[in-house]
């Protein structure tokens, strides 16, 4: 057995990257949602990414997402002695600012890429994942997509979401930007809200997409309108809406939020790996 080696990953190596992340495509569903929307090379005109693949005699056997220089870093799923080797050729290359994935993996990257450096957030998860033959029975057909009219009401939603999250308010931060981001989301449909006597009380994510499946995030109710049973009837309603076409859907939920797990577990999604996430200086 020869040494592992490191290299960009290019066109020529999009159908060994898609075998390899398929292999464990719940824990990799992030990854080939942006692999399918993004390609393995990054558009000139548009935000920069680059996949890293570690080889071995010649097969891939894990990759590493670095979005620009490294604000966000995401390690697809392997040994952690895979993901160490990555960190050690990008020592020095990256910058990282904000890492996600499997809590060894990510604690793994932060010591190589980012020894000493302060973190400023971080959130123990848990991964929750469904199919279609595991769904309970909870629906709310009136879950819709957001549309551009909901902007004014949505994007204090949403920045309120981020703020319960990570303490920070995205609004004060990126006033700009920000709601830029969130009228994307919603002109790409990915963001779904429920309506209540003219007021947005919840709303969720389609972060990532792909032909197995996708990744929600971002759920949040409206504080006012808790412990009334939105979150699993919503939550189910887009559940059973996707599975009609996808294989699988995923979910990450803080370890700080029990409610949220007890709401996913309810709908019927199961735990699996646990996660971390993180934000540095």
């Amino acid at each position: 057995m020869g040494a592992a080696t490191i290299e960009p990953l290019g066109p020529s190596h999009v159908a060994a990257l898609k075998a390899m992340l398929s292999r464990d495509a719940t824990h990799n569903m992030y990854l080939l949602g942006l692999m399918e929307e993004f390609g393995v090379v990054s558009d000139p005109a548009k935000a920069p990414f680059t996949f890293y693949g570690r080889f071995l005699d010649g097969a891939l056997t894990t990759c590493l997402f670095v979005g620009g220089q490294g604000g966000l870093v995401v390690p697809s799923a392997g040994t952690t002695r895979e993901v160490a080797d990555l960190a050690k050729h990008l020592a020095g290359k990256v910058q990282l600012k904000s890492v996600m994935g499997e809590r060894n993996l990510v604690d793994a990257l932060l010591q190589h890429l980012a020894p000493g450096k302060p973190v400023l957030h971080s959130r123990l998860q848990r991964m929750f994942s469904v199919s279609a033959d595991d769904m309970g029975p909870f629906t709310n057909p009136l879950l819709r997509l957001g549309t551009e009219a909901d902007l004014p009401r949505l994007v204090p939603l949403a920045a309120a979401c981020v703020q319960e999250m990570l303490q920070r308010d995205p609004l004060k931060e990126d006033p700009e930007g920000f709601p830029q981001r969130v009228k994307q989301r919603v002109k790409a449909k990915r963001t779904y809200v429920l309506e209540e006597n003219g007021q947005l009380i919840f709303k969720l994510d389609v972060g990532s997409r792909s032909q197995f499946g996708a990744e929600l995030e971002a759920l949040y109710t409206l504080p006012s309108e808790r412990q009334k049973g939105h979150a699993t009837l919503c939550l189910g309603q887009i559940s059973r809406f996707l599975l009609s076409s996808l294989p699988r859907l995923t979910l990450r939920v803080d370890d700080e939020n029990p409610s949220l797990a007890n709401v996913a577990r309810k709908v019927g999604y199961l735990p699996y790996r646990a996660q971390r996430l993180c934000w540095l200086e």
